[in-house]
Parts: structure tokens; C-alpha cells; sequence
């Protein structure tokens, strides 16, 4: 697996169906250059953990949103797969109609980019946090049996937010609304004094 914290995040061109169940032939990601993007993967449609993922992001939606944040799913599965996907009710085993993209990866050329392939030859559980500028700083990857946290994902966000407009950064275990530290002996030191039970 590679790791791409630090690194321009790998561009892509392939089909996707949008949230309005439109598809398309030429999403492209960096189309959403100058936004924060959560591109996650998944192993594939119509599973057992993946539904439950797709629907926890899709349930936490306006909050991505209120982040300036875009969240875009891949998995190998085929336009059509996906579009079934979305046709199918949730209580059937289905997603319904989420709002964001699921973007398919038949070829398997997208999640080879991103270092994410399951020796089955499916995608492992991969979230990566891709900043304005492109360039990815956080990434998480779990195996097939173990669900993602969306929750912290949107954490990472805001802590992204908090050091890019505050210029600090933030300690273990930081939400926001909490304090961060400057990068200098004193500010740890000063952090320390007042959180260390907190840790």
C-alpha cells in the first residue's frame, strides 16, 4: 500500500451515476480542485458492510456540505450496478437514492492509483481526505470486515480547517471548539499543563 499523505492526489476520468441518478462518462476529479473532497472506497454493490458505509456518509451529507466538503464513492462495479444499487430499497438491501456520486472503477485503475487493492482483487475500505489544493493530507485504510467511522472523517475536516486558518495544530483527541498549540516548546508545554487528564 502507498501512502499519498503529502502528494497530489491521483486524477481519474471514468463513469459515474450522480446524485441526481444521472450518468456520466466523463466525471473527473479534479474538476472539484479549489473544494475539500472525501473520496472513499469500497469493495462492492450490493455487500454487507458497504451499504451501511454508503448510507452513514449519505446521512451526514449536509454536514460534509457545511464544510465546503464534496464526498465521491468508487467501487469496481459498473454504471449500471450502481444505478441498480440506487433503485433498490433500503430495507431490500439497497442504498436508495443517496446524494453523491459513485464512481466505477472497472478497470481497477483508480484504486491501483490510490494503493488499495485487496489481494481478492476488489478495493479495500480506503478514505482519503484531499484538501483545496489537491494534495491529500489524511488517509485511512481498513480491511473488509471493519467499518469505517464517518465521524471521524468529518473530524479530520474540521481539524484540517481549524490549522489551515489558524495556523496551530491539533493535539490527540481534538474536536472542534477545542484548544490547539503552536509549534514551539512553550505552547506544548502550555497545553500540556491544562489537558493532560483530558489525554
Amino acid at each position: 500500500m502507498s501512502v499519498l499523505v503529502t502528494k497530489e492526489a491521483p486524477d481519474f476520468i471514468s463513469s459515474a451515476i450522480l446524485a441526481d441518478g444521472s450518468i456520466v462518462e466523463d466525471f473527473q476529479l479534479s474538476k472539484f480542485k479549489g473544494k475539500k473532497i472525501v473520496l472513499f472506497f469500497y469493495p462492492l454493490d450490493f455487500t454487507f458492510v458497504c451499504p451501511s458505509e454508503i448510507l452513514a456518509h449519505h446521512r451526514r451529507m449536509k454536514a460534509f456540505q457545511e464544510k465546503n466538503t464534496i464526498l465521491i464513492g468508487v467501487s469496481i462495479d459498473s454504471k449500471h450496478t450502481h444505478n441498480a444499487w440506487r433503485n433498490t430499497k433500503v430495507n431490500d438491501g439497497g442504498i436508495g437514492s443517496i446524494n453523491f456520486p459513485l464512481v466505477s472503477d472497472m478497470s481497477h485503475s483508480i484504486m491501483s492509483s490510490y494503493g488499495i487493492v485487496h489481494p481478492e482483487g476488489t478495493a479495500l475500505r480506503g478514505s482519503f481526505l484531499i484538501d483545496e489544493n489537491f494534495i491529500v493530507r489524511h488517509q485511512v485504510v481498513n480491511d473488509h470486515p471493519l467499518g469505517r467511522n464517518v465521524d471521524e472523517m468529518l473530524r479530520m475536516v474540521d481539524a484540517l480547517d481549524f490549522h489551515t486558518e489558524n495556523g496551530e495544530v491539533c493535539p490527540a483527541g481534538w474536536n472542534k471548539g477545542d484548544d490547539g498549540m503552536h509549534e514551539n516548546a512553550n505552547s506544548v508545554a502550555e497545553y500540556l499543563s491544562k489537558n493532560i487528564s483530558n489525554l
